[in-house]
């Protein structure tokens, strides 16, 4: 009754295996000692000055959001380029109707100044 499974076990097993041998050969193979240059902080070529945890502009957020919002867009458009020729009238309405309201949203954040760096 499980017989097809039996081949999907044994390759989850055996990559598993693998993948311990491989991480215990790296761990007791490679020569580790911690320099005190290597274990330092680095920020961009110089030492870092101020606290990791400060707070960032809402400018960053919005920038993220747009990124998410294209490139959601963008991940939409394929499949409908890719079956336009077989899409009705409303398939195509439906998608004009959807790249408005993007670029709507991508006018007013623009209008809003998200975009403008001082």
């Amino acid at each position: 009754m499980y017989t097809e499974y039996v081949f999907i076990f044994k390759f989850i097993f055996f990559c598993l295996l693998i993948i311990f041998i491989l991480f215990s050969l790296s761990f007791f193979i490679v020569f580790q000692k911690g320099e005190a240059e290597k274990l330092s902080s680095y920020e961009c070529g110089f030492n870092p000055f101020g606290d990791a945890r400060s707070k960032f502009e809402v400018r960053f957020y919005l920038v993220g959001v747009l990124f998410i919002i294209f490139d959601l867009e963008i991940s939409y458009l394929f499949p409908w380029i890719i079956a336009l020729t077989s899409l009705s009238c409303d398939d195509y309405h439906y998608m004009f109707i959807f790249m408005f309201i993007l670029t709507v949203a991508f006018f007013y954040e623009w209008v809003k100044g998200a975009l403008e760096w001082e």
